[in-house]
């Protein structure tokens, strides 16, 4: 089960970095 926890915390690092980009575009 550790592949399925690499995976879960990438697509959070991931989305995070998307959400980041997303607020980025909202504010300017």
């Amino acid at each position: 089960r550790t592949d399925a926890k690499t995976a879960l915390v990438t697509m959070c690092i991931g989305g995070g970095q998307g959400l980041a980009a997303v607020i980025e575009k909202a504010e300017a």
